[in-house]
């Protein structure tokens, strides 16, 4: 405050002060806070072996597609190949990022203790949350970055690629904020649909759609303007991807296996749009897609490589909500947001399972988690309609580990299906 005040107040306020008067010193009690909060900090280290088996996995088969299998533009690898150098600068930034930010979060008393552990000396870590909050500043600022590499100041993407990173800051911001006010649902909901304005009102694409073959006798025509619909749409979609991976979650590397998962296939699914179209626009839509969605990825992996079982950090409402929004900002400026709808088919079935404790219809608890027995280390599906535990009910009890594997598997073979429903129906459906 000294600082900001006139230089004669300041020059009197010192004249009025004894000779032998200190600077303030920080509280005693601000400092012990700090030092328990340091010594109560148990951050392993970062699983770097899970995450080099999923760059294995997802990348090689996207560098395979770009680089050997499909002749791409020169210019257009080269674009990707500065966005694959970025991003894996990203991924390491997040890496070394996420133990400062774990620690300043545990000071501020921003942490939890994992439920699907209580009852062993795990369960009683303070685990800091919110650390999505690093994967969403450092991706925002590399997706920044990119477009000095990429796009000239007359390009006719750029606007809609500020809208869309404008919107996915939005995003961040507002998840934050509900991780640090812990918002209700119905506020929840409201969220997304502030965060989509910035790309609503700079999307200047298309607002039609192709009406499937079998049904344009029916419909009287092959592409229907759908005008403001379409935009109301695109509203919707960013509502429910958002809230779609915040509420399939409740698992240590849940949240962060999904979205990996499904960015990859995003990856996947645009180069193999790109070195199968010749509409230019087409491909240009793809490649501006690819440039959003693999920083995103690689920032990703290494919250992953943290948040993995057991978890050292919690990835808080920040990041499923930040994920949600940036997916569904590159399927809609992608054009291809009923492929990502299939993409998203285990979160859309656990929605659907869902209804009726989202809307009241039958009881629904503040947390919709298995139970937990401290003496096998097991966990117990309830009668919660969420595909966590369905899944424990269908397949029998077992370690948290291995059902958050069993769920990723899942996403995984949706992604593959949605893969050859999109092989059998072309050139049949659309």
């Amino acid at each position: 405050m000294d600082a900001r005040r006139r230089p004669a107040a300041t020059a009197a306020a010192a004249a009025a002060a004894p000779a032998d008067a200190q600077p303030r010193a920080r509280p005693a009690a601000a400092v012990a806070a700090a030092e328990a909060a340091d010594a109560e900090l148990v951050l392993r280290a970062p699983n770097l072996r899970v995450v080099a088996a999923a760059m294995v996995a997802f990348l090689a088969p996207f560098s395979y597609l770009a680089f050997v299998h499909y002749p791409l533009d020169a210019a257009l690898r080269r674009s990707i190949l500065i966005c694959g150098a970025m991003s894996f600068g990203g991924f390491v930034v997040v890496l070394r990022l996420v133990p400062v930010a774990a620690r300043y979060l545990l000071r501020r008393g921003m942490w939890g203790k994992d439920i699907n552990k209580r009852g062993l000396p795990m369960g009683e870590i303070r685990v800091p949350e919110a650390l999505g909050i690093v994967v969403g500043i450092v991706y925002l600022v590399i997706a920044i970055l990119f477009q000095h590499f990429n796009f000239t100041a007359d390009s006719m993407w750029l606007v809609e690629y500020n809208a869309a990173l404008a919107s996915v800051c939005f995003m961040v911001l507002l998840g934050f904020i509900d991780d640090v006010l812990d918002v209700p649902w119905r506020v929840k909901l409201l969220l997304p649909t502030i965060a989509a304005l910035p790309l609503l009102m700079a999307y200047a694409g298309g607002t039609s759609v192709s009406i499937p073959k079998p049904l344009t006798s029916y419909v009287g025509v092959a592409v229907l303007e759908l005008g403001s619909l379409y935009k109301l749409f695109m509203l919707l979609l960013a509502v429910f991807c958002t809230n779609s991976i915040n509420i399939h979650a409740g698992l240590n590397g849940l949240e962060v296996g999904q979205t990996v998962i499904i960015s990859a296939a995003v990856l996947i699914h645009n180069v193999m749009r790109i070195g199968s179209s010749t509409d230019i626009e087409a491909q240009q839509a793809h490649a501006f897609s690819i440039y959003l969605v693999l920083p995103f990825l690689t920032t990703s992996l290494a919250l992953l490589a943290f948040n993995w079982y057991p978890s050292s950090v919690f990835v808080g409402d920040t990041y499923t909500y930040f994920s949600g929004m940036a997916l569904a900002v590159v399927g809609i400026l992608g054009h291809f947001s009923e492929t990502l709808l299939l993409f998203f088919l285990p979160e859309v079935l656990n929605f659907l399972c869902s209804v009726p404790q989202l809307f009241k219809f039958v009881p629904c608890p503040r947390h919709r988690l298995p139970r937990f027995d401290p003496h096998t280390g097991l966990l117990t599906g309830t009668k919660d309609g969420n595909l966590v535990n369905i899944f424990l009910r269908i397949f029998g009890r077992c370690t948290e580990r291995t059902l958050c594997i069993r769920l990723l598997i899942f996403q995984a073979l949706s992604c593959l299906f949605c893969f050859w429903l999109r092989y059998m129906i072309t050139g049949w459906y659309k």
